[in-house]
This record gives C-alpha cells, sequence and structure tokens, in this order.
C-alpha cells in the first residue's frame, strides 16, 4: 500500500504539481502546458473562432436553429446546462480564491487568458463529440472523446480511447462526486455542525433520484437547477460590486497590474513571484472551466442536432460564462472587499489540517518532546508561532465575543521530531494533528477564537459576509447555499460523464449497476477524507486529459475542415 501511496503521489506531481523545475529552471506542469499549449495552436487553426463566431454560438443556443425531430437526447440549453453544472460549481468558489490566495490577485488574469483559448479547445472537442457520436439500440445517442478518437483515429487507436474511458469512470466517481461531497459535508460541519453522515444521506438521496432517471431526467433538472444556483450567486457577488462600485476600477488595475509584477500582500498572502500567479491562475482556470478535459464533449454529444458545430458553438460558451463571467465576480469581489489579504475573525480548532506550528526551540541542544509546547500570553504566541495557510494568525481568544484573550498552551502531541530536523535558526515545525489545548487554570479546551487569513471556500465566504454587511449580516450563508447547489448538479452531471464511460467499456447492462455504485462512493465521500484517495482522482483526471488532448491534436485537421465546410454554407445563405 505505502508503494501504491508513493506512485499516486509522484504521478499526481509530475502532471499537476508546480512550478516543475528542469534544467535548473522553473516551468509549468506538464498537464497545463500540453492543454494551454494546444489552445493557442487550434485557436490560431480555426481563427479565432471564439471570438469570430461568438454571435452565431447565442443564436444557436437560443433554439433559432432547434429542430424536435432532429437525432439526441436533449437541446442545446439542455446540454450546455448539464456540461454547466459539472463546471460551474466549487472550482468558482475555491479554486479563484485558492488561485489568489497563493498566487496574488494577478492569478484572475491568467485564468482569463486560460478561459479565451479555453474556448476555442471546447468548440473543438464538443465538434467532434457530436460529429463521431453514435446511436445506441434504444435511439438514445452516446458521444464524447473514447468515441471520437477510436472511430476518427481508426481501430489502431482504440487502446486511447478505451484509457479514456477507464479513467473518465473512475474519475467521475471520485473527483467528480465523492470529493464534492466530501467538500460539502465539510462546509455543512463547520458552518452549522452538521454530522458528516447527515449531509451525506442527504446529498446522496437527491443524486440517486435524478441520475435513476438517466440523461432526459438530469438535462432537465440541470436546465432549472444551473440558472437558479447561478443567478443567487451572481446576484450577491453584482450586488456587493455595486457596494463598492468606486473600488471595481482599482480592482481591475490591481489584478492587471499583480499579473505581470507580482507582490506579495501587507500579510503575506500570494508568493509575489511570476510563475506562481501565472501557474495559479492557469491550473485554476483549467480545473475550473475543464477544458481539454474530454467531459463536456460527453454532455453535448447528446444535444438534438443535425450540425456538429451547433454543439462546439455552444460547448464554447462553457468557459465564457465559468470562468470569464462567474470567475471575475468572484474574483472582484474578493480583490474589491479586501478579503483577500485581511484577517476574519473565524473559530479555530488548533488540530485541524490547515493549521501548523513552529517552536523556537536550543541548538544543538536535543530537544525532549516535553518541549513542543506553544505558549500563549495576552493571545500571542512567544516562543513560536501558529499558523493557519502558512501565515500566521492573529490575537486567540477563548470565547466566541473575542473578548477574553487566550493565556495557556497548545501540546503538540504528535510532534517526535528528531534534532536534525531543527533549522538552523533554531526553529522547528510541525503539523497540526495530535493538539491538546489548555487554558492558564488547566482547563481543556476544543476551540479557540481569532483572526485567521482564510482561504478556498471560507475567503469567498469571508468576502461575501463583508461586503453584505451593509445590508445584511450573514452575507456568507449565500455562498454555503451556492455550494450545496453546486456539489448537487456537479455530481449530477459526472455520473452521466462516468455512465457513458463504463457504457463505452461494458455495455447498457452495466449502467445501472454503476449508478448504484456512483450512490454509494458519493455517500462514503462525505463521510471518508483519504488523501491518497483525492491524489488518485486527481491522476484518473490527468490521464482523461492528456488522452483527449493527444486525440484533439490528432484530428486537427478533421476539426479545421468541419468548421470550415460550416462557415462556407453560412456566407452562402447570407
Amino acid at each position: 500500500m505505502e508503494t501504491f501511496e508513493r506512485i499516486i503521489f509522484t504521478l499526481e506531481s509530475l502532471v499537476w504539481s508546480f512550478p516543475q523545475t528542469i534544467f535548473g529552471y522553473q516551468a509549468l506542469p506538464l498537464l497545463v502546458v500540453v492543454i494551454l499549449g494546444f489552445g493557442i495552436f487550434i485557436t490560431v487553426r480555426l481563427g479565432f473562432i471564439q471570438i469570430f463566431q461568438m454571435k452565431e454560438a447565442f443564436k444557436v443556443l437560443s433554439g433559432k436553429y432547434d429542430d424536435p425531430k432532429d437525432k439526441g437526447d436533449i437541446n442545446h440549453f439542455q446540454a450546455l446546462s448539464t456540461a454547466l453544472s459539472a463546471t460551474v460549481g466549487v472550482g468558482n468558489i475555491a479554486g479563484v480564491a485558492l488561485a489568489i490566495h497563493v498566487g496574488g490577485p494577478g492569478a484572475l488574469f491568467w485564468m482569463w487568458v486560460t478561459a479565451v483559448f479555453g474556448m476555442a479547445i471546447k468548440y473543438t472537442e464538443c465538434t467532434l463529440g457530436a460529429f463521431y457520436r453514435t446511436e445506441n439500440k434504444d435511439g438514445s445517442v452516446s458521444g464524447g472523446p473514447m468515441y471520437y478518437i477510436e472511430k476518427g483515429l481508426g481501430p489502431n487507436w482504440k487502446w486511447l480511447a478505451i484509457l479514456f474511458a477507464i479513467s473518465g469512470s473512475i474519475c467521475a466517481l471520485l473527483t467528480g462526486n465523492a470529493i464534492q461531497a466530501n467538500t460539502l459535508a465539510d462546509v455543512m460541519n463547520t458552518e452549522f455542525n452538521v454530522p458528516l453522515y447527515i449531509t451525506g444521506l442527504i446529498t446522496a438521496s437527491l443524486v440517486a433520484a435524478v441520475i435513476l432517471g438517466g440523461i432526459k431526467r438530469i438535462g432537465a433538472v440541470t436546465a432549472r437547477l444551473v440558472p437558479l444556483m447561478a443567478i443567487l450567486y451572481v446576484f450577491g457577488g453584482l450586488v456587493i460590486l455595486l457596494l463598492n462600485f468606486d473600488q471595481i476600477i482599482p480592482g481591475f488595475a490591481t489584478i492587471i497590474s499583480n499579473a505581470f509584477n507580482p507582490q506579495a500582500g501587507v500579510l503575506g498572502v500570494g508568493s509575489g513571484a511570476l510563475i506562481f500567479t501565472l501557474s495559479y491562475g492557469v491550473q485554476r482556470g483549467l480545473f475550473s472551466n475543464e477544458a481539454g478535459q474530454g467531459s463536456s464533449p460527453i454532455a453535448m454529444s447528446a444535444s438534438k442536432t443535425k450540425e456538429p458545430v451547433h454543439s462546439g458553438l455552444v460547448g464554447l460558451l462553457g468557459p465564457f460564462i465559468d470562468t470569464l463571467v462567474v470567475c471575475t465576480i468572484t474574483g472582484l469581489v474578493i480583490v474589491v472587499t479586501g478579503a483577500w489579504d485581511s484577517y476574519h475573525k473565524s473559530i479555530v480548532n488548533p488540530s485541524e489540517g490547515n493549521i501548523s506550528y513552529t517552536l523556537n526551540v536550543s541548538v544543538p541542544e536535543p530537544v525532549s518532546a516535553d518541549e513542543f509546547v506553544l505558549i500563549f500570553e495576552n493571545g500571542l504566541p512567544i516562543n513560536g508561532q501558529m499558523l493557519r495557510y502558512n501565515i500566521p494568525v492573529d490575537t486567540m481568544f477563548v470565547d466566541s465575543d473575542y473578548s477574553i484573550p487566550f493565556n495557556g498552551s497548545i501540546q503538540l502531541l504528535a510532534a517526535r521530531t528528531d534534532i536534525a530536523q531543527v533549522a538552523d535558526d533554531g526553529e522547528m515545525a510541525f503539523s497540526s494533528a495530535g493538539t491538546v489545548v489548555s487554558d492558564e487554570s488547566g482547563n481543556i479546551l476544543r476551540n479557540l477564537y481569532g483572526g485567521v487569513i482564510e482561504n478556498v471556500a471560507s475567503l469567498t465566504s469571508a468576502a461575501f459576509a463583508v461586503g453584505l454587511a451593509p445590508l445584511m449580516p450573514g452575507g456568507q450563508y449565500i455562498v454555503t447555499i451556492a455550494v450545496f447547489f453546486f456539489v448537487i448538479s456537479t455530481s449530477i452531471s459526472w455520473s452521466y460523464y462516468g455512465e457513458r464511460s463504463i457504457h463505452y467499456l461494458l455495455g447498457n447492462r452495466s449502467i445501472f449497476t454503476y449508478r448504484m455504485v456512483f450512490v454509494t462512493m458519493h455517500f462514503l465521500g462525505a463521510i471518508v477524507s483519504v488523501s491518497v484517495v483525492w491524489s488518485f482522482g486527481d491522476v484518473m483526471l490527468g490521464i482523461m486529459a492528456l488522452t483527449n488532448i493527444i486525440g484533439l491534436i490528432a484530428l486537427s485537421g478533421i476539426i479545421y475542415k468541419i468548421t470550415q465546410t460550416y462557415l462556407n454554407k453560412q456566407k452562402k445563405k447570407e
């Protein structure tokens, strides 16, 4: 098992981690280079179709060319809703916040750049998905990378299609399902103290009720759910921007200037290094809109249409809506409210995974376990640091009114560090696992209260709380509600991606079993947190993307011909 874990973590690092060091130089991770590189290439080859055919894309989405007699399962709007419900989600809330926390505000600019090229990738894969889709015995259709790789490249490439389908079916169970459930369960437990299994039971039941009805029910539900959750979240963000309208232009200026000349925040947020700003912006952009991952063409292939380009044109709207609209609103709210580089009052569990510690110890004298104690006076540590997301916390209190400073100690029980691991300056670093917190009277405390730097979804929640404070308290709950809807809709859509993959591998009889496994994994994801499982999901996601991009590169000549044929027909009609 240890060997398996090392292999998985190594593969995950190779594909996703950044910045990579190659021949002594820092570089973007492999998958980011491959996907972004193809995006630039296909954009140029197709004549910037994402810009010059945007108007046509909205015409198709409006239903101008819809014909109920066309082959397919759902209309273009339902197909886009299904695709968007898988992409507009936690990444728009947590992913943007993570990019800004690590890379600074400038990371949002590189998310925009990624979205522009991602639109061309989405057009390519969605068009090919519809062009090479196949009709099943029951009259439904199936499409996606596994079909255009096999049909477009021939039987000698079927192994690549099978590899995509295997990774897609596994990734759907983990990344698009279990991890989503885990995120929501954690939020509900943190905000409302709801037990993990309760959240898991509720969301698993909702997901089951939808996915057991197949793509038509999925399309009908997402066509209602996606607009609802998007309107709720976007409306809250726009209200905040209106309340801070005088900061919008300075906010854009901060984002653009930091994109090329990153500056670390006052509290140490943002690395201040261009490679991190660019890397996190590009990677979070790709994660958010899923361009090149091969998931969206599975949904868009189900569109009722006789013109494959229509599926591609509607598909390219995905990154536009996901990143250029929703992620921009999130990023601007975080920047204009100043939430990205501010302390926020929060309940703090000293043993939570985001907390770490440093202690000042004597060197080179031996260090015993009794010395692994961080002492606080008037709410501040005096012999080391308590850090959240690697940034020192502000004054700690023992009450939720933030009125009684913490005087006491935190015993670091999990620390059994050898003297050789002590830094030259006499500073020793510890994880947060196994802490015991006690006040000066010896009373054991479970939690503390104080100012902390937020990250991921909690940072976006803090920004909404700050931004909506002039109008209403509890603005952060808009984010909580949005996360709930996002998680449900993402799991629903990924269930379809997974079942189409398993259908390609094992046939129609495997679908019901897969759906039951999917629902079970959703519940387990809510109650179990195993790092190797999440890393394994990321590896499968990487394999999906790499196999898909290989197919897209090989079929780039075909997509060029399909596009030119369509554009020529449109010119003749005009």
